[in-house]
């Protein structure tokens, strides 16, 4: 039985939550940069479209030029609302913005616009399972980690290095793009946490729509900051791993960055904090620059914007428009449905997913079975193939659902199932079908590959008579208490009755007939 342990209270205390590697803790903090799905960028009317041709979306707000003013995007405030909603965070009613004062060759301005004292989103947590260990020895624990902020910010633009021999390009399309940048108290005590975190926040703000999370075109990008200590001292210097676009590069990057800390400290070196860089080719960090502290870049508020001001009545306005959340859907499912945290929490992990459950259920009318196979076999056949659960390959749910009716019903056992779902993924409907169309496709699956589950007591009897006498061996054990010994004459039922045998009818008539 999987366990399930909630360590939010063991966080707050600040005691190790995780695995020690080499006698170390290790200690783990993220900083997300989520751009937002507007149209216009944050503080001007230029596109944010992706894919557009270099320094044609950057427009003269965007470089600061002389004469321009900042404007700000209502949108982007709306989606940074719906996030603080998402988390159980508070909204500022005030929150300010800062100039933050640095030079890179793709940020023309010299300042980036963000907010720095008075972010418009405060606390807050995310919170998810960690699975453990396999088989007898899996574990599922609930974890909670909190959030320090999430803010209002300005994107810089690009730098091209791979098109340019010897030289670099600068690309300012991104230059002005609406930013929420996601700030995390340093909860996380282990990669395989680190990650499940970062899956997590990437469903929220996809579900809610106020990021498309496309890693590899840079609209989810994750900064890992990575500690390690001696249990019970203080913080170690961190280093933090920039830009992470991958969920596999950003484990292999936290693993390997926390093994290189720990064998400087033992070598008797010093860790410095820096910025660092993750090669997926070599699979090494290496320093980029020393990190910066919020001294170095001089923030001021920006004169040129005023107050951003969110009043109690925008706050629900927006909640009124927001669809329902993973975690509402998810205790909704526990309430309705019956189902365990943990199944509600995976069959929230998008909302197609959760519509398909939701539509199998209605049909089958047997929400645990349901559960099971979209978790099981369905989730099985859309990950080895590496498509949506809305897929056109993916059975659909209303036929699943005439399936798992039919076990429900007792017309077709497990084995008989499978063999229906393994039809089902070998045909797609032209359009809608109805509920009709279904129920005789399921029904020729189940003829044309006689899967109907023998019903007959009398046949099923003589059956379980003749494996008995066939099998004394099995029978003298089972009777001098070896259980298993049950399982293999179980087997020899199933064989003999091509599978068609109702498991529970033969365990209750074996142990009827060897009592």
């Amino acid at each position: 039985m999987s366990e399930i342990v909630n360590t939010f209270e063991a966080q707050q205390q600040g005691r190790p939550t995780g695995p020690l590697v080499h006698g170390y803790e290790v200690i783990i903090g993220f900083e997300t940069h989520a751009q937002l799905s507007t149209a216009s960028k944050i503080f001007s009317r230029a596109s944010t479209a992706f894919g557009a041709e270099p320094n044609t979306q950057a427009c003269a707000v965007d470089l600061a030029l002389p004469g321009t003013l900042p404007v700000m995007n209502k949108g982007a405030v709306e989606r940074a609302i719906e996030f603080g909603l998402a988390v159980n965070s508070h909204i500022a009613e005030r929150s300010i913005f800062a100039r933050k004062n640095y030079f890179y060759p793709d940020l023309p301005k010299g300042y980036q616009i963000s907010q720095f004292e008075i972010p418009v989103v405060q606390g807050g947590a995310v919170e998810f399972f960690l699975e453990t260990g396999k088989g007898a020895e899996l574990a599922r624990e609930k974890k909670a980690v909190r959030l320090v902020r999430a803010h209002l910010e300005e994107d810089a633009g690009k730098s091209l290095h791979e098109d340019f021999i010897g030289q670099t390009g600068i690309d300012l399309n991104r230059a002005g793009t609406p930013l929420l940048e996601i700030v995390t108290e340093p909860d996380m005590r282990s990669s395989t946490e680190a990650v499940a975190y970062a899956k997590e926040l990437h469903k929220i703000v996809t579900w809610i729509g106020i990021c498309d999370g496309n890693m590899q075109e840079g609209s989810f990008r994750c900064d890992a900051n990575v500690s390690v200590r001696k249990p019970g001292q203080p913080l170690g210097k961190r280093r933090e791993i920039k830009n992470l676009n991958s969920f596999k590069f950003m484990q292999q990057a936290i693993d390997y960055e926390v093994r290189w800390q720990i064998e400087q400290i033992e070598d008797g070196h010093a860790i410095e904090q820096a910025t660092v860089l993750f090669n997926p080719d070599t699979g090494e960090t290496r320093a980029m620059r020393t990190k910066e502290d919020a001294a170095d870049y001089r923030y001021f508020p920006d004169p040129d914007l005023p107050p951003l001001c969110i009043s109690e009545q925008w706050i629900e306005q927006v909640r009124g428009l927001m669809a329902e959340l993973p975690r509402v859907m998810a205790e909704r499912f526990v309430r309705d449905y019956g189902l365990s945290e943990y199944d509600a929490t995976q069959l929230t992990q998008s909302q197609a997913l959760a519509k398909y459950f939701e539509i199998a259920t209605q049909i089958c009318g047997q929400a645990k079975l349901a559960a099971n196979w979209v978790l099981g076999e369905v989730s099985a056949f859309i990950n080895k193939r590496d498509i949506a659960i809305d897929d056109v390959e993916v059975p659909n749910p209303v036929a699943l659902g005439e399936v798992l009716k039919r076990i429900a019903i007792g017309e077709i056992n497990g084995g008989g199932a499978k063999t229906a779902f393994q039809q089902l993924c070998n045909q797609q409907f032209d359009g809608v079908a109805d509920l009709a169309t279904y129920i005789l496709h399921v029904d020729k699956i189940i003829q044309d590959h006689d899967l109907k589950q023998m019903n007959d007591s009398g046949a099923l009897e003589t059956i379980v008579e003749e494996v008995i006498a066939a099998n004394a061996k099995n029978v003298a054990e089972f009777k001098a208490g070896n259980e298993k010994a049950l399982n293999a004459l179980v087997g020899q039922i199933m064989k003999a009755s091509k599978g068609k045998a109702n498991p529970q009818q033969v365990n209750d008539l074996l142990r009827s007939k060897l009592a």
